[in-house]
């Protein structure tokens, strides 16, 4: 990627650490399978051990909990196919989701229809807590399992998990799993502390290799059958041969990540607030999502009326700058978001949404660059409507 281009798109894929590439590096001249006892095998099984390790202690989760995915999707499907159990609980009958969550929460889970519910969020893109509260009450003869992001991947508004675990301990029958991909390595979490039933995760979010994740259980937490079934690798949970070289990779990513988290996201939220200022002062009609609501300190999404969010994407390219209109999932598709549509947002503004999201090598200049192609962006579309800029 040349240095001239301003490198926006964090949410989607974080580049790779030169430290985290080099621990690949040196994971790939490991000849020895995890599984195998001799000494080459040994060594393998320690790298992997140290990864699981350094991950636990990012999310404050104990490293015998960890299971090893290829990305978050994959944990989430696993943890939303009906297999989650507690023990002393009976098989969850009913999932509660938040009205903003993930495709892969959205379309991963194996629940059937009419045994799903969708729980609305406020205006600012908050669980509504009280609808919370009255489903688990109407649900009370049921176990329930409640599936509610950490952090949202388009607007970055952080989800308050705690009082969610709260709600579903007094209803006693829930269990509540979090998909953690947005939040992880961004802000503090900690597993434990927060109660979390499950929880999961992507390392290519923290500057990670693409391709591995991880799902995390809690004490007297299991899945009644492997997601993946063979050698008996991953707690028997996940079987194959574990993709050691990635994994010694996120490793060292959440071992970069777990000590500065909080100067990196004060630095970040720095760059983000000069970023969302720079952008009222061009364009004063700009409505920021999710402002009202505790948020990501790298993630700044935003419309402008009138502003047609492909071109702008277009334009911003070609100005040496990538961001995104929302999740890179949805990449290619022009389609409302489902997100600002749970928020509320009137189709006429989402449709010129942008999502900007920063990350470990974004510095002041990146912002800079940023507002110099969007000013010219709005240039164009006031000119367009006959309004002077």
């Amino acid at each position: 990627m040349s240095q001239e281009r301003a490198y926006l798109d964090h949410n989607a894929t974080s580049p790779v650490r030169p430290e985290v590439a080099a621990a690949v590096a040196r994971a790939l001249a490991l000849p020895g399978n995890p599984s195998s006892v001799h000494a080459e095998g040994r060594a393998a099984r320690a790298a992997l051990d140290a990864a699981r390790a350094a991950l636990g202690r990012l999310v404050g989760a104990a490293p015998t909990r960890i299971v090893f995915t290829s990305g978050g999707t994959e944990a989430a499907n696993a943890v939303l196919s009906g297999a989650l159990r507690r023990t002393g609980l009976p098989a969850p009958t009913r999932l509660l989701i938040g009205a903003t969550e993930h495709p892969c929460v959205t379309a991963g889970h194996r629940f059937p229809e009419g045994a799903v519910e969708v729980v609305p969020v406020t205006a600012a893109g908050l669980l509504d807590l009280n609808a919370l509260a009255s489903r688990l009450s109407a649900l009370r003869d049921e176990t329930v399992l409640i599936s509610v992001h950490a952090a949202n991947n388009e607007t970055g508004v952080v989800q308050p998990l705690a009082q969610i675990v709260a709600l579903a301990r007094r209803h006693g029958a829930a269990l509540v799993h979090s998909d953690a991909v947005q939040a992880v390595g961004k802000i503090p979490l900690d597993f434990a502390a927060l109660g979390l039933d499950a929880l999961t995760l992507s390392g290519h979010k923290f500057a990670a290799p693409k391709g591995v994740g991880a799902l995390i259980l809690a004490a007297g937490v299991t899945l009644e059958t492997a997601f993946v079934r063979g050698g008996g690798q991953e707690a028997r949970l996940r079987c194959g041969t574990e993709a050691l070289p990635s994994l010694v990779g996120m490793g060292e990513a959440a071992a970069i990540a777990a000590p500065s988290l909080g100067e990196e996201g004060a630095r970040l939220a720095g760059l983000r607030d000069a970023l969302e200022a720079g952008v009222v002062a061009l364009a004063p009609g700009a409505v920021m999502f999710g402002a009202g609501a505790p948020r990501l300190p790298n993630t700044a999404t935003f419309a402008v009326p009138g502003l047609d969010a492909p071109t702008a994407l277009i334009s911003l390219d070609l100005a040496g700058v990538a961001v995104s209109s929302g999740s890179a999932c949805a990449s290619g598709k022009v389609a409302r978001s489902p997100v600002l549509a749970a928020m509320g947002v009137s189709p006429a503004l989402a449709a010129g949404a942008l999502r900007v999201s920063l990350g470990w090598n974004s510095r002041t200049e990146d912002v800079s660059r940023f507002l110099d192609a969007f000013e010219r962006v709005i240039a164009t579309l006031y000119k367009r409507r006959g309004v002077a800029a």
